[in-house]
Formats: structure tokens, sequence, C-alpha cells
């Protein structure tokens, strides 16, 4: 979710042998998939970034002070200095943790041309060194047009993506993989990621992917018939993924217990969830509000996020509770429920980013949404990578597992001050004690958090 000088509109709404095989995709001819067009008449299931907007200013030249946000538009807004204070990250990069050797895999649909030269700047900006953000073009990625809307859309995603994931694991290696878009078999731009995905988990590339789009459930070809076989085929990723120990995330979404209908006209009237958030191969990433000083300090605990969007949670309606949540099912019910976890991403309280892909608004923004939540957890998991050595691989298990057990001292922090994901018109859920479908197991604090799930990764 974007704030800061842009326009609301629907297409934003919503190691060595690693080295090498990146060297070597980004040249390598990587064949798009090509697909008949959509029927006219006849929406189409679309992946769609986890991302919407809200105009407020237009080319800031600088980052404001929270203080200043405030005051300017009466919300704060944050740097990545205040998020490192705030999920108490600095003490691991005193110990030396801080991504070095693990590699983020970040997947947008057409990307952003200017995305290395933004990331210069970001971290320039905020005293931070920068990093090489290795490209993979898969497909036949068009030509990026700043006029096209549905690409600066996923262009304003690939940045945020990109600048939340190196702001939390600064020494952390970043493949973008820059996906075309195509129809198949009713299903718009899915294919192309999860094969994609598979590709680089198969080559050895990546040990954590961070997915910001999703697409509602109720929309893919069958649902309505009780048919889910147009989502369970595309799930080879992530089953390769188990496999090979790749941890996978995907963003819970920004309509609270709702989402989309299928041409994202309007939100559904009824709980709904999303793919590929809901899979139970994938860990959920909810939305929470942060309370901070400009320190970065909190001067009250996390909310949920619930502003210019809500943070996506509640029931699937395509996948039974799996093993993981028996130890909530009072909560759950028989179904897969989302979120896992949650992060930032509450407008009030958004992050600043920096974008020149479109040529006409160069300059910082102000992002929020579950979109930013799930790259920030993508950088958190590469921390835990290098303190455990190896990869932490599906973490779900272990999440339960040490919010069941001791929460507090295994850096699960709990949300549970009473506020709720209702959106749209549609009830939500209410932040309480223990796992909850507005938050999940809660947030964390990385510095006990990082080395718990570690230990308890070890295989």
């Amino acid at each position: 979710m974007r704030i800061a000088r842009t326009r609301l509109n629907m297409a934003a709404a919503t190691a060595a042998t690693a080295g090498l095989a990146v060297a070597a995709l980004a040249t390598a001819p990587l064949g798009g998939v090509a697909g008949a067009a959509p029927a006219a008449a006849v929406p189409q299931t679309k992946a769609i970034p986890a991302i919407t907007g809200h105009t407020l200013a237009r080319d800031v030249p600088t980052p404001l002070s929270s203080a200043e946000c405030e005051a300017k538009w009466q919300i704060a807004c944050y740097n990545p200095l205040q998020y490192r204070t705030a999920y108490n990250l600095n003490s691991l990069y005193r110990k030396g943790i801080t991504g070095k050797g693990r590699t983020i895999v970040i997947v947008d649909s057409f990307g952003s041309p200017t995305i290395q030269h933004d990331l210069d700047t970001y971290s320039k900006q905020f005293g931070m060194h920068s990093a090489k953000v290795n490209v993979v073009k898969w497909g036949k990625v068009p030509v990026f047009d700043p006029t096209n809307a549905d690409m600066t859309g996923w262009a304003g995603e690939t940045t945020l993506d990109v600048e939340m994931a190196h702001a939390v694991a600064p020494d952390a290696k970043i493949v973008l993989v820059e996906t075309a878009v195509a129809e198949t078999e009713g299903v718009t731009g899915l294919p192309e990621m999860m094969d994609a995905e598979k590709y680089l988990i198969d080559h050895g590339v990546g040990d954590v992917i961070t997915q910001s789009f999703g697409a509602t459930e109720n929309t893919f070809p069958g649902f309505d018939q009780g048919d889910f076989s147009s989502i369970k085929k595309l799930r080879y990723a992530f089953e390769a993924a188990n496999r090979k120990h790749v941890t996978v995330l995907a963003s819970s979404g920004d309509g609270g217990a709702t989402d989309y209908n299928a041409d994202g006209s309007a939100f559904y009237d009824k709980p709904v969830n999303s793919w590929p958030s809901s899979d139970p191969l994938v860990t959920s990433i909810g939305g929470t509000q942060l309370h901070l000083n400009d320190k970065g300090d909190r001067v009250t605990p996390d909310s949920v996020y619930n502003d210019y969007g809500a943070g996506g949670g509640g029931q699937s309606h395509v996948f039974a509770r799996p093993s993981f949540q028996n130890g909530v099912k009072s909560v759950v019910g028989t179904q897969r429920a989302t979120p896992d976890v949650s992060m930032a991403a509450a407008v009030n309280g958004g992050a600043w980013t920096y974008s020149s892909f479109d040529p006409t608004a160069v300059g910082w923004d102000v992002y929020g949404g579950t979109s930013e939540a799930g790259p920030l957890f993508s950088g958190i998991i590469a921390l835990a990578d290098q303190a455990a050595g190896h990869r932490v691989g599906n973490i779900n298990s272990a999440l339960y597992a040490l919010a069941k057990h001791g929460a507090k001292g295994n850096g699960i922090v709990d949300v549970n001050d009473g506020t709720n994901n209702s959106y749209a018109g549609v009830t939500g859920y209410t932040a309480v004690n223990g796992y909850d479908m507005a938050t999940g197991v809660g947030t964390v604090d990385a510095l006990r958090f990082v080395p718990a799930l570690a230990r308890a990764s070890r295989r």
C-alpha cells in the first residue's frame, strides 16, 4: 500500500553454487509461457500485487521524521533504522548475524527497471551499505512502460519488496525474479510465477522466497463447483520448496477477512481467503500497526493493521486444517487459517521507500500493507538461516511450537490489544491472547526469535 505521490488504482490494489546459478539464469533464455487471450466478458483469476494506494503527497524530496509525517499527513511514517530498533535487530547485527551467505528470492511481475539505483539511493540515505540485486527475467517480460498502470503497480511492489528485505537482512543476497504475464486455463500470471520459483528451487537458488501477491480462492476456476484442482495444480513450486528446505512466505492480503472479487471491482461481502497465503506449505504473513517514536522505541504495543486496508486473515475454503494448527483448532476450526505471524503493515506507520521507475514522480514514498510485512519477515528468515548454518525450511511447525512453549522467551510477541481486521463491511477477527486470525501467533522480537527458530529447525 502506497501513500505518497501515487493515485489509487486497481492494478496496484492489492552460497557459491547459488551465485553461479543466478549468473547463468540472468543471461539464459528462460522461455515465456504463451497463452490465449481471455474471453472478453469472463473475469480471469489474476495475481495482483498486495499493494493499494491513497494519494497524500507528490514528489517528496527527502524522508520526513515520524513527527513531521504526523503533522503533515496525520500518519506516522518509519525508516529502516526505526524498524531495526523496533524488532531488536541491532544486537543481532553486532553479533555478525546480518543474513550474510543467504539469499532472498523476490517474485514480482514486470519488476522495476530502476531497482538497483533505487536500492542504492535508499541505502545511502539511511547510512546502510547497498546490495547487488540479481535480476532474473522469466519469460518474455515486456519493456517497462511507465504509463502502464499494471506495470507501475508491480514496480511499486518490487521497490517495497527489495528495500524492506534489505533493511532487515543487509548482507543477504537478493534475487529478483521478474515474470511475464499470460493467461493460462483461466489463471493469469500465477503459472509463470510458480514455474520460475520451481526452477530456482531446483537449481539451488534461494533460501527464502517472499511473495507479495495473491488471488482470492473464490476466483479460481471450478471453485463454485467445489473443484479446487486449479489451485492445487499450482502447488508444485511449494512442494519442491518443502523438499529442498526452502522457506516460502506470502502476504496475507489487505482486505481483512475479505478480498477482491474476480474482476477486482469490489470486495466480497463475506469472509474469503486468498492463495498462496492460504496454502499450508506457505507461511502466511499478516499485518500489524507499530506505534514508535522517532528512535524506533515502542510507545504502545502493536495493534492490528486496519486503516487504508486491513491485515488479511481467516479460514481457507480450499485447505483443511494442517497438523501444525492442531494446537489452535478451537480458534481455526477444521480449515487452514491465516495469518501465521505478522509484521509492520499499517499505512499509519508506513515505510519510507525510494523509487524512480516513473520519470514523472521520482522521490520518496510511504508504503504499507502486508506487501511490506512479507519482505520484512523474509529478512528475519535470512538471519535465522545464517544463525542456524543451514536453511530453516518450512517453519510452520516450529513457529507454532515456539508460540506454545514460552512465547516471550522464544521471541514471539503476542498482539492482543483487542483491535480487529474487520474491513469493507465484513466482520473480521480480534487480536486476543494467543493465536488469532487477525495477527496469527503475533509478531517477533528478532534478538530472541532468530536463535530460537534456528535451534528449532535443526535437522
